[in-house]
This record gives structure tokens, C-alpha cells and sequence, in this order.
């Protein structure tokens, strides 16, 4: 089994950076992406960004392409997800996953193993 701990959520005003970090026990496949998404009481669960554990490909929502970077750490089994100029909109519990992605690194359902959230709260 795959475990993900997740750390760097928090407050900050808008505007704002935060990096979050998600380190994986083991190894990973290199067929495997690794991904962020968030989710607002109420609301669905809505895709962030992604990246393949190997190469450098990334996939990021419209809605933070541009603000948001994913990159990781081999090395470490580490993805971060470093967020710029923050919107109250951003305010969310995020979650990192980690799967085999088949079809699709925008559906939830295609990865295999989560984390547990961390809440990120921006403020104006």
C-alpha cells in the first residue's frame, strides 16, 4: 500500500503564496501521476493539477494555470504544489493522490490512494 502525508496547508491573504508537499511511501511506477485536488463543503470534488512521477508532464486546471506549479521530488517521493497571488476563491481542503492513471489525470476516480487534506484558507 501506498501512504501520502500531506503538510503546508494554512491561512494566507490573497494574494499570497503557499506550497503544499506530499510525500509518498515506497516506490512509485513510473506509469503513475501524481495529483492535487480540492474540495469546498457542498461542492464536487474539482481537479487542480497533476504530474507523471517520471518525465516532466504536468496538467493544470484553468482555473489555476498560471498561479499554481506542480513539481516533485524524486528522491524524496515528494510533489508540491506551489500556489501564487491566491484567490479567496482557492480556499479549499486539498488533497494529493497518487495512481495509475488510464484514462484521465482530471478524474478523481483514477487514482488509487489519498491523502488526507489539507485545509488552505485565504483571506481578503
Amino acid at each position: 500500500q501506498v501512504q501520502l502525508v500531506e503538510s503546508g496547508g494554512g491561512l494566507v491573504q490573497a494574494g499570497g503564496s503557499l506550497r503544499l508537499s506530499c510525500a509518498a511511501s515506497g516506490r512509485t511506477f513510473g506509469s503513475w501521476a501524481m495529483g492535487w485536488f480540492r474540495q469546498v463543503p457542498g461542492k464536487e470534488r474539482e481537479f487542480v493539477a497533476a504530474i507523471r512521477w517520471y518525465g516532466s508532464r504536468t496538467y493544470y486546471a484553468d482555473s489555476v494555470n498560471g498561479r499554481f506549479t506542480i513539481s516533485r521530488d524524486n528522491a524524496k517521493n515528494t510533489v508540491y504544489l506551489q500556489m501564487n497571488s491566491l484567490k479567496l476563491e482557492d480556499t479549499a481542503a486539498y488533497y494529493c493522490a497518487a495512481g495509475a492513471i488510464s484514462r484521465s489525470h482530471y478524474q478523481g476516480n483514477e487514482y488509487d490512494y489519498w491523502g488526507q487534506g489539507t485545509q488552505v484558507t485565504v483571506s481578503s
